[in-house]
C-alpha cells in the first residue's frame, strides 16, 4: 500500500528557529518539556528524526511501539500527551510534527514587513 502524504496544519509547519538549535529553546523556556513525560518526548524525538521537510511521516502504532520499547496503550497515551501540548497532529496513518504554538513563520513576518513598507510608500 503506497501512502500519500499530506500535510495536516499547512499553517503550522515547523521551520528551523532563529537560535542555534533544531530544537526550539521554547520547549525548556515555556516549561513544555515538564507538560509530559519521558515517553511523550521520545516519540516527539522519534517523529522530528523520521519526517520530511514539511514534518510529516507515516510509522504504524506496531513500528513506534517496537522501536520505542513502549507498550501500545502507553504510546497512545504519549500520543495523546503530545496532541495536548499542540506539538503533533495525527490523522492515521500520518503524523505531522507542528511548530509550536504562537510561531510565526518567517514568510509571514515578511508579508507583514511588506505591508507596513507599502504603506509608509
Amino acid at each position: 500500500m503506497t501512502i500519500i502524504k499530506r500535510v495536516l496544519n499547512p499553517d503550522r509547519l515547523r521551520q528551523v528557529p532563529e537560535h542555534f538549535s533544531w530544537l526550539d529553546h521554547r520547549l525548556v523556556r515555556e516549561h513544555y518539556i515538564e507538560r509530559a513525560d519521558v515517553c511523550a518526548w521520545a516519540l516527539y524525538l522519534f517523529l522530528l528524526s523520521v519526517a520530511d521537510v514539511h514534518g510529516l511521516s507515516y510509522y504504524s502504532d506496531a513500528t513506534l511501539s517496537q522501536r520505542l520499547r513502549l507498550p501500545a496503550p502507553r504510546l497512545a497515551q504519549a500520543r495523546c500527551e503530545l496532541i495536548a501540548l499542540d506539538l503533533i497532529a495525527f490523522e492515521p496513518p500520518l503524523y505531522q510534527v507542528l511548530s509550536l504554538p504562537g510561531t510565526v513563520p518567517t514568510s509571514v513576518h515578511l508579508q507583514r514587513l511588506h505591508a507596513v513598507l507599502e504603506r509608509r510608500s
